[in-house]
Formats: structure tokens, C-alpha cells, sequence
């Protein structure tokens, strides 16, 4: 079956551009209503009957049968063990991308993870105190999906940062059960188990990991059961149901983010093969249908020669059928007046990744102000990013890129405000202080500063 990707065709100069664009732009991040109400219960649920409720669902949902939640904890002799039994080059590829990546987030660390403090003249000390969070949980695709590099994203800057405990579920469906389209009606512990995400864990220094999935896991997480440890944050990408439980959860816990259908940028100049750009914009359409892949040029021609490459190469994607629903339904061909416009239409959709494929690529990123991670140059592809440069892969989508940040060692501290007031400070803070608190008609905030002066 042969499958066409047609991108929409737009020019920043037709009058009807903006409602165009706009219209190929939305995505909406609410949730069906019906999964809502299905994780509340499922949350409610668990929060009450704990590691029975978990084990339900996991033989409900993944058709993976266990006594208790005990027999669905891995150890780190299975992690180890599924490490070495890898080829040799996938287990240089794996310790190579955590090299880097475990690099970069050091380098972050030292940028902004330190505490500081500083004495003023009248010596009293103010300053900021950082500490690592206790125990954080990380969600990780399972079953037919394999993506090792989440656990190196989201366990690395984790364990950099210094958290102590990393609880890591992974789902491993029973071929056949619901979550693989089937009836659910097959048993036993041998699930999906994929052996390259769990070597991932064990590079990365994951400290546990539960074969469970879905709601039920991130219920577990965030109020804990009698074997799962509740813990202090939950990261990591998941379906619906899980998007759908992290933001129920929040508050109660933190989270990274609730991330919408992947999304590329590209910003070209012409002067990249047309076929590398025709590759860069499957690699994020073959993610899912929703995904968005945007190029703009300001070179009519070379937008057609990227849509002749795209025509000639789309038959050998295994993912042939994904990447043109993709394209057709989301993605756009944009012919822009200048490289200077397309700037300011990228800073517009803030894009999740954003590419710039010039010959001059460093001459444009000072115009850049809105993005999650940005590409330098023609050969930057994106999907080094995804897997081995070193900087996280967590990013914001949906054009939350305008007001956060990709995932990193900051998302696993907390900063506390060190004060400590000389008696001479006391003297002058505390005059200021009660002349606000007596005009805010808080007597005894007042009084507890006037108390300290002379």
C-alpha cells in the first residue's frame, strides 16, 4: 500500500495565512472525559486498597498475574543481567549516551544546582540553601515500546542532582491483554519485558523497578502502597491515562510536565540536502498521528525539492502509514519572506525542537527566544538530541516553551531562603517590618520584631 504525505502548502505573504496556520497549529490538551473519570476511580482506588488494587489492575490491564506486588519488583541482579546480556556494541552505544548525558547534567549541576549565601553590612547572612528531593519516581514506556533513552533522561539528571532513591515503573504486558489490543486473558510474569530499557536502568543507577504501568502506577507513586514508596515527584512521558493521573496527582506530588504530540522546527536557508530536512521531519512525524512537523523557508524552490524528497523516501519508512497521517494531518511546507520572519513566527509556536538549518545557524539564534532545545546547524539533526549530545530530551511541547524548561537537575532540588539576622540587622529590619505589618493589621507580626529592638 503506498501512502502520500502532503504537508499543507502556506506563504506568510497570502492574505488568509495567520487563520490558516493557526488552524494547522491547535491541539488540544484536554482529556476525554471518560478517561478522566477512569483514572480518578483508578486513583481513588488505590489510594484506599494500595498493593490489591495495583495488582487488579495490573492483571486487568497488562494480563500479568502475581501474588503480591513484591514478585513484580525487579532487582538490580536482573538489571545487570539484562545489561550483559546485550551485544557489545548496543552496550557501548548505551554507556556512551549516559557518559554524555550524565556530563551535561554535571555541568548544570555546577551552573545552578549550588547553594550560596552572602553576609551585608550590617552581617546579617542571606542565602539559598539547595538540597536534593528524597525520592523521585520515573515513568517509563513498556511493552511493544522501547525507550531506554527516557530512563537515561529522566533517572541521569536525577541522580546528579543527588536524590537518594529512584523508583522506576515500566508496564510488561502479557501479549494478548488489554493494553496490546487483546482480552487480557493471558497469565504469568514473563511480560514484554524489554531488555535494552532495563539495562538502561542499570547504567543509569536506577535504585527499583516494578513491572506495573498506567494509572495504577502513578497512584502508587504518589501515596505509596505497603511495598511501592511513595515519593516526591514523578517524572517521565506516558499515554493518556497516565498524562491524565500525573495531572490529578500534582499537587500531592510534583511532576515535569503533562507533554502534548512531539513537534519539529525547521527554519532553512536552502542550503541543507533536502533529504537530510525530508528525514529530520519524519523523525518526529513517525512518533504518532498528532505529531507536528513544520518547515519554513524563504526558497519556494527548495520547499519543492523537500517535497519531492519526502515523496521519494516516505515508501522505505517502516513507519510509512504514522509519518503521512502525520504530515498530511498536522505538518506545512511555510514559504516565508525572509529568514527573519521565520524567526518570529517560530518564537510564535515555541516549538518542542526546534532546527536551524543553515549556513549561518549561529547568526540566527540570537533571534530565538521560544523553544525547547535548539539545533545548530546542518548537522544537527534532532534525533541526536533525542539520544546521545547530552542535554535532556524532556521538553516542553505545545508551545509551553514560552513559560518552561526541559527537564534537568534543577527538577530534582528545592531551594530554601537562608536568613540569619544579626542583632544590629535586627535594629534596622525590625522598624521596617512592624511599620508593614502594623499597615497590614498584623499586630503581632509587629510586636515580634519590635521585641528584638534595643
Amino acid at each position: 500500500m503506498k501512502f502520500i504525505a502532503s504537508p499543507a502548502r502556506l506563504s506568510t505573504a497570502d492574505s488568509q495565512f495567520d487563520a490558516q496556520f493557526k488552524a494547522r497549529l491547535h491541539w488540544s490538551a484536554d482529556a476525554d472525559a471518560a478517561i478522566e473519570q477512569r483514572v480518578a476511580d483508578i486513583l481513588a482506588d488505590v489510594q484506599q486498597r494500595g498493593d490489591a488494587a495495583v495488582l487488579e489492575y495490573t492483571a486487568r490491564f497488562d494480563g500479568l498475574q502475581a501474588d503480591s506486588v513484591q514478585a513484580l519488583e525487579l532487582t538490580q541482579g536482573e538489571l545487570q543481567a539484562a545489561f550483559d546480556a546485550l551485544p557489545a556494541p548496543q552496550r557501548d552505544a548505551l554507556q556512551a549516551a549516559a557518559k554524555r548525558v550524565r556530563s551535561y547534567h554535571e555541568a548544570q549541576k555546577k551552573a545552578c544546582g549550588e547553594s550560596w549565601s552572602y553576609r551585608d553590612e550590617d552581617g546579617t547572612l542571606l542565602g539559598q540553601k539547595v538540597t536534593p528531593l528524597d525520592r523521585v519516581g520515573i515513568y517509563v514506556p513498556g511493552g511493544k515500546a522501547a525507550y531506554p533513552s527516557s530512563v537515561l533522561m529522566n533517572a541521569i539528571p536525577a541522580h546528579v542532582a543527588g536524590v537518594q532513591d529512584i523508583i522506576m515503573v515500566v508496564p510488561t504486558p502479557v501479549r494478548g491483554s488489554i493494553a496490546t489490543g487483546g482480552s487480557g486473558a493471558a497469565a504469568g510474569l514473563r511480560g514484554e519485558r524489554n531488555e535494552l530499557v532495563l539495562a538502561a536502568a542499570y547504567v543509569a543507577g536506577v535504585t527499583r523497578v516494578f513491572t506495573i504501568g498506567g494509572a495504577q502506577a502513578v497512584a502508587a507513586l504518589a501515596y505509596g502502597t505497603a511495598t511501592i514508596p511513595a515519593v516526591n515527584k514523578i517524572t517521565g512521558p506516558g499515554n493518556a491515562y497516565v498524562a491524565a493521573a500525573k495531572r490529578r496527582v500534582f499537587g500531592a506530588v510534583g511532576i515535569d510536565m503533562i507533554a502534548g504530540p512531539s513537534e519539529i522546527l525547521v527554519l532553512a536557508d536552502g542550503s541543507t540536502p533536502p533529504d537530510w530536512v525530508a528525514m529530520d521531519l519524519f523523525s518526529q512525524a513517525e512518533h504518532d498521528e498528532l505529531a507536528q512537523s513544520i518547515l519554513l523557508c524563504p526558497d519556494a524552490a527548495y520547499l519543492d525539492q523537500v517535497q519531492a524528497s519526502m515523496d521519494r523516501l516516505l515508501p522505505e519508512m517502516p513507519r510509512a502509514e504514522i509519518i503521512a497521517k502525520s504530515l498530511t494531518g498536522r505538518g506545512a511546507l511555510i514559504l516565508t519572506r525572509s529568514m527573519e520572519e521565520a524567526c518570529e513566527i517560530s518564537n510564535a509556536i515555541a516549538p518542542e525542537h526546534l532546527e536551524v538549518s543553515s549556513q549561518d545557524a549561529r547568526r540566527w539564534e540570537p533571534l530565538l527566544k521560544h523553544a525547547g532545545a535548539i539545533f545548530l546547524g546542518a548537522y544537527t539533526s534532532e534525533s541526536l538530541g533525542d539520544y546521545c549530545a547530552g542535554p535532556n530530551h524532556v521538553l516542553p511541547t505545545a508551545g509551553t516553551a514560552r513559560f518552561s524548561s526541559p527537564l534537568g537537575v534543577y527538577d530534582f532540588q528545592k531551594r530554601s531562603s537562608l536568613i540569619e539576622v544579626s542583632e544590629a540587622g535586627a535594629q534596622v529590619l525590625g522598624t521596617i517590618a512592624a511599620e508593614l505589618a502594623y499597615g497590614e493589621g498584623l499586630q503581632a507580626h509587629a510586636r515580634a520584631a519590635e521585641m528584638r529592638l534595643k
